[in-house]
């Protein structure tokens, strides 16, 4: 079952494309990440343009972020509050974003820098993020129990500014908050993610907020982030392809209501376990792409949307 991208200017399995989305929605619903981070991956192995699969691939986190989010806003566990002051970084860093994004695809370094920005981030967010699960593991099988990180508090809290976040019960300067949700909308713009995997761990170890909070909140600040991103990438750009959208969505909503139910059979060390792992194995494939010899060193073709 094939079917031509007309922006992508390619032919796709209907089906692998939606298992795509079926796949990252159910780790979206999971781990309170976007999936950005998986399905632009995925869609540049899959040979799609990397511009396209950057502009499309944001705009599929929406659909997976908003169904898991739903899902969780029914339980009670997102910050709606937290959530606000995070788009409103966001929202200023997507703008900054989609512009760094048009100069770099006009300099023509875009695929190089994408590229380099995954396994960079992926592997260090994804190293930090596994070495403190294990321990936190190891704590609790030897007795002594899990740290508690709520309790902590370090140089953020330290912050002019403070406002009080009743649900995620705590009181820290929206400083780091707005900053962080700009970082967010920065990264959703260049690398097409919703910034999940660096949202959760800073959430959890800068912020201090609750592991049962961090998934449903992060799920709601990604859903208008990555919206911004989207319409100003087709605006700007002119490079999402609306039909290689919807399969992925499709799949996407159906696979984050699985993600989020299984996900509440896990404690909290062993999702970001789990998480780390995965972002980890998706960096080390990246990183394997650039240093190894393609099948094909040089090629000639122009930019997406320009004709000979």
């Amino acid at each position: 079952m094939n079917l031509y991208l007309p922006i992508a200017e390619i032919s796709v399995n209907i089906l692998v494309i939606m298992g795509m989305g079926v796949a990252v929605g159910f780790l979206s619903g999971m781990f309170g990440v976007g999936g950005g981070f998986l399905i632009t991956p995925l869609l540049i192995f899959y040979n799609i343009p990397p511009a396209v699969a950057v502009a499309t691939g944001a705009n599929q986190v929406i659909a997976a972020s908003f169904s898991g989010a739903l899902a969780h806003y029914k339980r009670g566990t997102i910050d709606l509050k937290l959530g606000t002051m995070l788009l409103i970084g966001g929202a200023v860093g997507s703008v900054g974003g989609v512009a760094l994004f048009t100069l770099l695809r006009r300099l023509g370094q875009l695929d190089l820098v994408v590229s380099l920005l995954y396994v960079i981030f992926l592997g260090g967010v994804g190293g930090l993020m596994l070495v403190e699960s294990l321990q936190s593991m190891w704590r609790r099988g030897d007795g002594s129990g899990e740290v508690k990180r709520s309790g902590k508090h370090n140089w953020v809290h330290g912050l002019p500014f403070k406002m009080r976040f009743h649900r995620s019960k705590l009181y820290v300067s929206i400083i780091p908050v707005i900053g962080l949700g700009a970082i967010i909308g920065v990264l959703a713009a260049i690398m097409g993610v919703g910034g999940g995997f660096i949202m959760v761990p800073a959430m959890i170890y800068l912020l201090r907020v609750p592991t049962n909070v961090v998934i449903g909140t992060s799920l709601f600040q990604i859903i208008f982030t990555a919206a911004v991103t989207t319409v100003l990438q087709a605006a700007t750009n002119y490079t999402i392809d609306i039909v290689l959208a919807f399969l992925l969505m499709l799949g996407g909503v159906i696979g984050a209501q699985f993600g989020a139910e299984a996900g509440r059979k896990l404690r909290g060390d062993q999702l970001r376990a789990l998480l780390a792992l995965l972002v980890l194995a998706v960096g080390l494939r990246l990183g394997f792409e650039l240093v190894v010899t393609p099948e094909e060193p040089y090629s000639i073709s122009l930019p997406s949307g320009e004709t000979g």
